[in-house]
């Protein structure tokens, strides 16, 4: 049986993750602590979690804890993870890993020399929907792949507009503005469709001028097999130009799905156009969590790890850098 404690216990936990580690077969969330007390007690009340910890400490040190999920922003994530590897017990971090890439090695080195494995949840690369594409891609409905185009546009929120501004957009926090925190999923499951990105090209601004961190990236990708990929990322315009589209092009077809309202996927090639259902479960961190418990009992191999989710990190620097070192 893996037992859990959570660090952490935000929005992202109250669906998404949180109620899957005791849906997951022989796994259970038995511990969670937050900086405000109060409201660790509360999400421990609602979500029937026996254990409430003052301190990451004691929830790290608690024997009957074999595994640790980090939920916290990612400006702690290299703290609370490093604490969690030396006690020696596995790790699973939100994402992005960490801040930057660097963090991330830091991570990667440390469970290397303790023998400690670390898990990212990167959890695209579980969802039925996004394995279906795989497996479209890899059967040749589409033939070899020349192209990926990814556009992803939002409108700022009321809040932001407001100057109420969340942690999300302060790079000190989380490493960056909305692209960190949404295009990582897409270039990781890039990375688990084609592998390691080799070359970047990149433009980086704000437009909005709403906060310091960036508002706009358009960047040039290589994958292996020389599959290029663009993608523009605007997190500036009006809610009418709202867009989540990522397009597979081959040689015989074409892919096209959504990341994150997850539209029908659509094949088209010579023999017509088909659609399949594109699921969203309850927890959609759900079929990682499983992965990743299989492993922990030795039944199997989790798809997301610290070092999968370190290149991710370290293609999102590639495309940022600039922006911030004139910043």
């Amino acid at each position: 049986m893996i037992s859990w404690g959570m660090i952490g216990c935000g929005n992202v936990t109250e669906v998404k993750s949180g109620p899957a580690f005791s849906d997951v077969p022989d796994s259970r969330l038995i511990g969670v602590m937050r900086r405000n007390r109060q409201l660790a007690e509360d999400y421990a009340r609602r979500h029937n979690v026996p254990k409430v910890y003052p301190t990451s400490t004691d929830l790290i040190g608690d024997p009957e804890i074999n595994a640790v999920y980090i939920a916290t922003p990612p400006g702690s994530h290299r703290e609370y993870a490093l604490q969690v590897i030396e006690a020696g017990k596995p790790v699973y971090i939100e994402k992005p890993m960490a801040l930057n890439y660097q963090e991330c090695a830091i991570i990667n080195e440390t469970a290397e020399r303790k023998n400690v494995p670390v898990f990212v949840a990167y959890y695209r690369r579980t969802l039925p929907g996004f394995l279906k594409v795989k497996e479209l891609v890899e059967s040749g409905t589409i033939g070899n792949i020349r192209y990926i185009n990814i556009s992803l546009f939002k409108a700022p929120s009321d809040d932001e507009k407001a100057g109420r501004l969340t942690w999300r957009v302060d790079p000190l926090i989380s490493g960056g503005g909305h692209f960190i925190d949404l295009a990582s999923h897409q270039l990781d499951w890039l990375d688990f469709l084609l592998g390691p990105a080799r070359k970047v090209n990149s433009v980086v601004t704000n437009h909005g001028k709403l906060y310091a961190a960036e508002d706009f990236v358009a960047a040039e990708i290589i994958f292996p097999e020389d599959v290029v990929v663009t993608g523009t990322w605007c997190f500036s315009l009006s809610p009418a130009n709202n867009t989540d589209i990522i397009e597979i092009f081959g040689e015989r077809g074409n892919i096209r799905f959504s990341c994150f309202t997850f539209e029908p996927v659509i094949l088209t090639n010579g023999y017509g156009k088909k659609e399949y259902f594109n699921e969203r479960p309850a927890s959609v961190q759900y079929y990682l969590i499983n992965e990743i418990v299989k492993e922990l009992e030795g039944k199997g191999t989790s798809p997301s790890t610290g070092t999968t989710a370190a290149r991710t990190s370290r293609l999102m620097d590639e495309i940022i850098s600039e922006y911030y070192k004139k910043s």
